[in-house]
């Protein structure tokens, strides 16, 4: 677990916002951006906010439309937590804050396991394009598209995308310890789920997190160098 003390968070605010990058960056993704993000979400780690708006300068560097908001899902905390936030960029300010599911075969109350494989009802992780909303069998939904090749490029393909669900919610916390598990899909309450949808349709960003090393390491929107991301041509984000 990621630490989060009042005097490290300041701390890591000053010292996160080293490590934005500057060069081919929005603007909108200037160093005061994180402070005023976390300062709106103290329960946030400033770390994962800090990755959520590296893979998001990055993105947005290599041709990817600012986001007008940001969704960050941070599956290092258990699911009977509320660990979703979303934020209004421009504003600085949290727009929600509420529980989030995880594939049933990526844990029980904590998530462990992730995946970007058809079939496995794992959770993945990493940056995605939230697309289009839709109404199917869970009702108002919408569609991700993963933006990693090899970690979450088949989201759309296993269909993975945000819906209501009856499982999520505070009841299932006080009957079971934990909300319950999905398909692979970032489940939210009923009774957000409009809320959720109509904020991150049409092209925002979702970043959802967990300390997998590999992953860290090997991200191209982790990593990002000299405008281009390694390892993916432009024309990928650009169809995504």
């Amino acid at each position: 677990m990621l630490k989060n003390t009042i005097a490290g968070r300041f701390g890591l605010v000053l010292i996160a916002a080293l490590f934005l990058p500057t060069q081919g960056s929005a603007t909108s993704f200037d160093n005061t951006l994180l402070a005023r993000l976390s300062g709106a979400a103290p329960k946030l780690n400033v770390e994962v906010l800090q990755q959520a708006l590296k893979a998001s300068s990055c993105a947005v560097s290599n041709g990817v439309e600012m986001p007008e908001r940001l969704a960050v899902i941070d599956f290092s905390l258990p699911s009977s937590e509320e660990r979703l936030w979303i934020f209004d960029l421009a504003s600085g300010k949290l727009v929600l804050r509420d529980l989030v599911a995880h594939g049933k075969n990526s844990g029980n109350l904590e998530s462990t396991a992730f995946s970007n494989i058809e079939g496995s009802h794992q959770s993945s992780i990493g940056l995605f394009k939230a697309s289009e909303s839709y109404r199917g069998k869970h009702g108002y939904s919408l569609r991700l598209d993963g933006l990693e090749p090899g970690i979450n490029d088949l989201a759309r393909q296993r269909a993975i995308v945000i819906h209501g669900a009856d499982y999520v919610n505070d009841s299932w916390v006080r009957d079971y310890g934990r909300i319950g598990r999905s398909h692979g899909c970032p489940a939210v309450d009923q009774q957000v789920i409009q809320q959720v949808v109509d904020n991150l349709k049409g092209g925002q960003l979702v970043f959802k997190y967990y300390p997998d090393q590999n992953w860290l390491q090997s991200s191209g929107y982790l990593n990002c160098e000299t405008g281009q991301i390694a390892g993916v041509d432009k024309s990928g984000l650009d169809n995504s």
